[in-house]
Order: C-alpha cells, then structure tokens, then sequence
C-alpha cells in the first residue's frame, strides 16, 4: 500500500509512520507513503491555502484550487487514477470491516486531510471520493485522523501483523467481532486488585471459557 497525504502539516507524519508496527510494514516493503504539502500548490504570494465561506459563517474553509491542482499532478505522475480519500466527519464511520476492506483492495491511494472547517465540497464533486470518519466528534485538523485510518488499515495488510495475532484481539474471528476479554499480567495482586484465580489454574479449558464469558 502507498499512500499520498494532502495535508498542510506535512511535519506531523513521519514521527508516527516510522514507529513500532508502521514501521516494520515499511521495513518490509509492504506500505510506504509520501506526504504532499498543499501550500505547494497555491497561487497565492503568502501560500495561504483558505478564505472565507460563501454565505457566512465562522472560520474558512479550504480552498478548492490548490487541492484540485495536488490531485491532479498526483495523479499524472502516477500515470493512473488513484482512490481518494477525504478524512470529514459527514464521512462512513471508520469501523474494523472498513478498514479491512480498505486494506484489502487499495494499493495506492490519495488522503486528503482537511483543516479549519473543513473543504470546498467541489473537491467531491470533481473526483471521485470516499468520505471517512473517524467518530461524531471534531478534530482541530484531519492529520490526526489520517493516521488512525492508516493504522487501523497497515496493520491489516497480509504480512504486517501474524494471522493468529489478529485473530485473537478485539473484532477478530477468535472472538466474533466482539472486543477482547480483560487481560492481567504480574504482579498477581496490586493494590488490593488480584488476578481472577481462573487465570492461575492452567486449566485451558476453564481459562477459554472465563474469556468467552467476560468479551466486552
């Protein structure tokens, strides 16, 4: 998978992207990204990238030449059409089938991440897009919630992360989509809190049982 970020924040990607499992995907050539600074794209001396809205209201939107101008040079370059992607909260709620679909059919694919209260709509009205959301809540930009979308999809990518590790955690076929069961490690007891004596027994059979009782 290699995706292209549209984001005026360029900075905020790599310190994540080069971490822990995002990492190691990258180590093993199974997902890579580059990040494209919307700015780039302006014509304005100052590079501002918004203006206000058309019929009032707070704060300014992202304008639509610049992004149109990054997509389309993206795209050339590519020599294809590319999935995009538009981090909004009008979007498809990001949900574990979600991202599997994502993970299984994209290879190269376009995020853009919106700012200030948002994007000209006529970016979806140029190309075609897929909304995602991350929740009904409000993010100050849509950075962060590009990068939970690329987890929740890298970490799905044959090869990432071992079958029977995805397998048994929460939403996994072990557990019927359901999320996982409380887990403990030592010390056996802390601050009056102990481990369920079934955890001790090493009798699997009760062990499965207590987890199979106790999914959230």
């Amino acid at each position: 998978m290699h995706l292209h970020y549209l984001t005026i924040f360029p900075h905020l990607f790599p310190a994540y992207l080069s971490t822990s499992i995002m990492r190691r995907a990258g180590e093993k050539g199974l997902f890579s990204y580059e990040t494209h600074d919307i700015a780039d794209y302006s014509d304005s001396p100052t590079r501002r990238v918004d203006d206000r809205p058309y019929g009032g209201g707070a704060g300014t939107l992202m304008r639509i030449e610049p992004l149109d101008r990054a997509i389309e040079a993206i795209v050339s370059r590519a020599g294809k059409k590319l999935p995009i992607l538009i981090m909004a909260a009008h979007g498809t709620p990001l949900g574990q089938p979600l991202a599997q679909k994502f993970a299984n059919e994209l290879s190269d694919a376009i995020v853009v991440c919106g700012h200030y209260e948002g994007v000209d709509h006529r970016i979806e009205l140029l190309h075609e897009t897929i909304a995602v959301s991350v929740g009904d809540f409000v993010l100050s930009s849509g950075e962060l919630a590009a990068l939970v979308l690329t987890d929740s999809m890298v970490r799905l990518i044959p090869g990432v992360i071992s079958p029977e590790s995805l397998a048994e955690e929460s939403f996994g076929e072990t557990f019927d989509g359901k999320r996982e069961y409380p887990q403990y490690t030592r010390p056996e007891t802390y601050r009056d809190q102990s481990v369920p004596d079934v955890l001790l027994s090493g009798d699997h059979a009760r062990i499965r049982a207590w987890q199979h009782d106790h999914l959230r």
